[in-house]
């Protein structure tokens, strides 16, 4: 039950969730250890950008923290500097800034940033006050999102070699990311690791001293350990969702899917044959049914494009979301089960109960469970369990 703080100073009220996302910490727990097992010796970066996963980016990162991660991961400065308001002293690594923000702030705050052109570096060392910003080169390998290319990789070099002698940065590593490592067989993989070997060999011609050379995503920290140098980054394996979908499932890696998303039935209706469902009426009852009100939408994270498929757990079992997802609700085919208003129905979850897992739900959408779980909005609330203790 959720409790109400009244304005008017009344007693508090309290009212049941009308949906919720379960995360289950010890389940986060277990995934990093897993995957600090597999890092062989390297140091492991837990990455909790976007909100660690739709899972919570502060709970997820004491959770991993106290598992044994050596670092934590994020995208942009506001988490990076959320992580430090909540207390989190240990490394923090923090990739992607556009020019003009204000970088000082965590440079003061000791978060390790990145640098992939010589604009960068110019930012980076004209924010800094009274210590050096810690900056970690980035290698265009051969995805072309962000870093240097290899022909611009002696510029960004000589440049953050300059700020360096000046006592403005402090270069502390080198990194790339790997665009294929979810096909661990893609001969891409091997092309990017002898790029990023030669973005190192010709960094340390220069006199580069970096302690960490990172390259491993979730696949690569699981499936290519010649990518693991001294650092590793997981990111979805941390949520227990496995990076090779069905090919590798999460079970068969030792992962635990660490979300459940719930949610009960606003309205259960019987219908007769000839019925149709939602905006368009792209789906018509074949026969008699009982339809479930869901009160979740694309406006809370849903996609749209798993209507007519997407998979609910009901007291049935299996049911399947009929008619297009709406903002704020679906509809489920409940066929003849016995529900009513208030009855709880699964999403997704781990699977161990039968229930949808995320890979089912981006299986309907066409997507990957990266962004199903991401993509869940604030509406969702995030409840916090803990079904074991630390695992060591």
């Amino acid at each position: 039950m959720a409790t109400l703080q009244s304005p008017s100073g009344h007693p508090p009220r309290e009212r049941p969730t009308r949906a919720e996302a379960i995360v289950d910490l010890a389940a986060i727990r277990h995934n990093v250890a897993t995957l600090r097992d597999r890092a062989e010796g390297a140091q492991l970066m837990t990455v909790v950008k976007a909100d660690g996963y739709g899972h919570g980016i502060v709970p997820v990162a004491q959770a991993a923290r106290a598992a044994g991660a050596d670092w934590i991961g994020a995208a942009v400065l506001e988490e990076a500097l959320a992580l430090r308001d909540a207390g989190d002293t240990g490394p923090i690594f923090c990739w992607l800034t556009t020019p003009g923000e204000p970088l000082a702030e965590a440079i003061s705050s000791g978060i390790d940033l990145s640098a992939g052109a010589p604009w960068e570096i110019d930012e980076l060392a004209a924010a800094v006050d009274d210590r050096p910003a810690r900056v970690h080169l980035k290698i265009d390998t051969g995805m072309s999102r962000g870093g240097a290319v290899p022909e611009e990789w002696p510029a960004l070099i000589r440049a953050a070699l300059r700020e360096q002698a000046a006592g403005r940065i402090e270069i502390k590593g080198i990194w790339s990311h790997l665009a294929s490592s979810d096909e661990p067989k893609s001969d891409v993989n091997e092309l990017q690791l002898a790029t990023f070997l030669e973005a190192i060999a010709v960094a340390e011609s220069f006199g580069v001293e970096a302690e960490f050379k990172h390259l491993a995503n979730s696949g690569a920290t699981l499936a290519l350990p010649e990518t693991h140098f001294n650092l590793v980054r997981p990111g979805v394996a941390t949520y227990g969702l496995s990076p090779f979908g069905h090919a590798r499932p999460a079970s068969e890696l030792g992962l635990r899917p660490a979300m459940t998303l719930k949610a009960r039935l606003a309205m259960v209706k019987r219908v007769p044959a000839g019925v149709g469902v939602s905006y368009g009426l792209t789906w018509t009852a074949p026969r008699p049914s009982t339809l479930g009100l869901i009160p979740l939408g694309y406006g809370d994270g849903l996609p749209r494009h798993a209507s007519n498929g997407a998979p609910v757990q009901s007291a049935g079992g299996r049911r399947t979301v009929v008619g297009r997802i709406c903002m704020d609700q679906c509809v489920v085919n409940l066929e003849d089960d016995d529900v009513a208003a208030g009855d709880e129905v699964v999403l997704f979850g781990p699977g161990t109960a039968g229930e949808p897992s995320v890979d089912d739900w981006a299986d309907a959408a066409g997507t990957i469970n990266y962004e199903i779980v991401t993509r869940l909005g604030p509406r969702i609330p995030r409840r916090y369990i803990d079904t074991a203790p630390v695992e060591e």
